[in-house]
């Protein structure tokens, strides 16, 4: 067994950069199906992706552990539950922005958004693993 080395700066901001690549395109496939969600142009794309990642990175985590039991109740459903409150406070988020045209009509439209957002970007993980793609790119 060797030592394993942490991932450097460089390596980090590159996993950063291609999972944020794999939301956005999970948004745009969302965006694409669900007719209740509205989203134009790339940049609100992009914009929005980077939202939902950051509300998923320090804000999910918290609402996660405090919402275990329920989610140990439901066997796991309610994880999907909050998936789509990440995906409504994102529109919330970004409709504070002019500049950000993203919008969604209501629960249903953020539950199948949620839904296919996550099995996008689960099916693109396989593919697209960012901590290898970091590690090779940071060689």
């Amino acid at each position: 067994m060797g030592v394993v080395r942490q991932p450097t700066k460089t390596e980090r901001f590159i996993a950063f950069l291609v999972r944020w690549a794999v939301l956005t395109v999970a948004v745009w496939v969302a965006a694409a199906i669900v007719d209740g969600i509205h989203l134009e142009g790339w940049r609100s794309t992009i914009v929005v992706a980077l939202i939902l990642g950051l509300l998923n990175a320090v804000l999910r985590p918290v609402l996660f552990w405090v919402s275990l039991p329920v989610t140990v109740l439901t066997l796991g459903l309610f994880v999907l539950v909050l998936n789509t409150a990440m995906l409504a406070l994102t529109a919330w988020i970004a409709g504070k922005f002019d500049s950000i045209h993203f919008s969604i009509d209501g629960f249903w439209d953020a539950f199948f958004g949620a839904l296919i957002i996550s099995l996008v970007s689960w099916v693109l993980g396989w593919f697209v693993n960012a901590d290898k793609v970091a590690r090779g790119a940071g060689r």
